[in-house]
């Protein structure tokens, strides 16, 4: 692994890059809480560090890219409080370590028990059923808020017609989470932090990025709540931690926009 530990890399768009329609198919919907693997529930931390494989920056050394779904899994171990070692990878020149370990060629991937396992829902959810405190399990019947928000983002992104009505399907799905959010907050499930929004945090960080850089707009000033909740979140010590740089999220989405 030692290739692995040293292995530098730089990198354009995440597994959005080729993956455009996988990330329309995959809004922020949360699994419930399920026992169908099978894990070893422990309260302790491991006693080494899990080994996480994540995209890179193309800006900072040893930092994330401009992937949501890793910022995700990384969030959760930081809220875990999970002791982790990551390893950046150039998703446009793969290492060959790499390729044999997740031949699809995706990220992110995590170690567990020997074994490598691809996908943020599942490692998400599996680090819920062998870490269960602190919980982070959202009830069912909350884990499609804000569901629509982020492919709905990307249509407006990748608008090139003002009259196509993105930009309003946009602002519906925004102006129903900050009612929900005003309703029910300061977050998704309530008084605390769960796993709902960590899945939807980092999407909201590329929304307002990538739309102020290529739309020149604005979360509207309006919706309080949800502006509440967007400081909340992306002040947070593991969201800051773990945040990709703005330069890489407004470069990992520039093909989508110059399509």
């Amino acid at each position: 692994m030692a290739a692995m530990s040293s292995a530098r890399v730089q990198v354009s768009a995440c597994a959005f890059s080729a993956t455009v329609n996988r990330l329309r198919s995959r809004p922020n919907v949360v699994v419930p809480f399920r026992k169908s693997l099978r894990v070893s529930m422990s309260s302790v931390p491991p006693s080494q560090p899990l080994e996480v494989i994540v995209k890179a920056s193309v800006t900072t050394p040893n930092r994330l890219g401009d992937c949501p779904f890793c910022q995700r899994v990384l969030l959760t171990l930081e809220e875990k409080h999970l002791p982790y070692d990551p390893k950046f990878v150039d998703l446009t020149n793969k290492p060959e370590w790499f390729v044999k370990i997740n031949p699809e060629g995706k990220v992110p991937v995590l170690k567990f028990d020997e074994k490598w396992v691809p996908d943020s829902d599942v490692i998400t959810q599996t680090l819920e059923e062998k870490y269960p405190s602190p919980p982070l399990v959202i009830p069912p019947e909350k884990a499609t808020v804000g569901s629509k928000i982020f492919s709905t983002f990307i249509g407006f992104l990748k608008s090139k017609d003002p009259n196509d009505g993105t930009e309003q399907a946009l602002l519906s799905e925004l102006s129903s989470f900050n009612d929900y959010l005003k309703e029910n907050g300061p977050f998704v499930n309530g008084k605390e932090i769960s796993a709902a929004d960590l899945s939807l945090g980092p999407k909201l960080y590329h929304l307002e990025i990538a739309l102020v850089h290529y739309k020149k707009w604005l979360v509207p000033d309006s919706l309080t709540s949800l502006k509440s909740y967007m400081k909340d979140i992306f002040s947070r010590e593991s969201f800051i931690k773990t945040r990709a740089q703005p330069h890489d999220v407004i470069e990992g989405w520039r093909p989508k926009v110059e399509d």
